[in-house]
């Protein structure tokens, strides 16, 4: 008796948000190793059940510390993920090149050369419509051979027809990641960043209409060095031998941001920022 009335519920629910036009993402940011994939495989399914969230973004690009394997990108799927976005560790894993083509919700970034595997924007299928999530990487200091982030956006812009836009830009620099956010205000539904691993305080709604959050933070093991063992990062400051990163062990952390659109305009509102643990 009670599955049928928590399915009622959720039925009734489902019906008032639809007749309200509102669609709910959450964006997860950096997976870092074994952690983050225990974390999300253990607790996304019931984390998008309780925020009551209709679609699910995940960075996944440290799944394996430096890059992500397809395995893991399956791990990430079934956890509950429903597109992938990766960034600067994107070809550190060989075999994840085929997988790129063949799986069109995974994206690498839309700026690197087109000759390179996979795609940088995929339209997807929702309840609520299509919805268009763009992958976009960064050029200060991540020292990549990629185009100008913000020219290729204005190109998938003018051929997009969705309204709701999604954008992960994967990037170093502050000051680039809210240049971004400013220079596609209005014209996306959310803008949010990735790479450096620490969750900001500035999720907001910009002032046309579009969420924005300068990073997402990270899933990943809370006592650690952005997801890395903190004595191995310390010892690199201290001027170590240089050796593979290790993950971190121990208790871990969702971090990201959970966005609310309006399906008839594409316009946010509301941003706000997610950790659990």
């Amino acid at each position: 008796m009670k599955n049928v009335v928590y399915y009622v519920l959720y039925i009734t629910l489902f019906a008032e948000r639809a007749k309200a036009m509102i669609f709910r993402i959450l964006a997860v940011g950096d997976v870092v190793g074994n952690p983050g994939l225990d974390f999300l495989t253990k607790n996304l399914k019931g984390i998008r059940k309780g925020l009551s969230v209709d679609f699910v973004a995940v960075n996944g690009e440290n799944a394996n510390v430096v890059g992500v394997t397809p395995k893991q990108a399956d791990t990430i799927f079934a956890a509950g993920a429903d597109v992938i976005t990766l960034g600067n560790h994107t070809w550190t894993r060989w075999e994840l090149q085929p997988y790129l083509d063949e799986k069109p919700n995974i994206l690498r970034p839309a700026n690197f050369a087109p000759q390179c595997p996979g795609r940088g924007w995929e339209s997807c299928r929702t309840p609520f419509g299509p919805l268009l999530m763009i992958n976009l990487m960064g050029r200060f200091t991540l020292d990549s051979n990629t185009d100008n982030p913000f020219l290729v956006a204005d190109s998938i812009l003018e051929r997009s027809e969705e309204k709701m836009i999604l954008v992960d830009f994967h990037a170093e620099a502050t000051s680039e990641k809210i240049a971004m956010g400013y220079y596609l205000d209005g014209r996306v539904s959310a803008v949010w960043g990735t790479h450096t691993h620490v969750q900001t305080s500035d999720a907001r709604i910009m002032p046309r209409g579009t969420g924005y959050i300068t990073d997402l933070g990270m899933t990943g093991a809370m006592e650690s060095v952005l997801g890395i063992k903190p004595e191995q990062s310390i010892g690199k400051f201290l001027g170590d031998v240089p050796r593979r990163y290790e993950s971190a062990v121990g208790a871990a952390k969702l971090e990201g941001a959970l966005f609310e659109l309006d399906t008839e305009t594409g316009a946010c509102l509301k941003a706000e920022a997610v950790r659990l643990q």
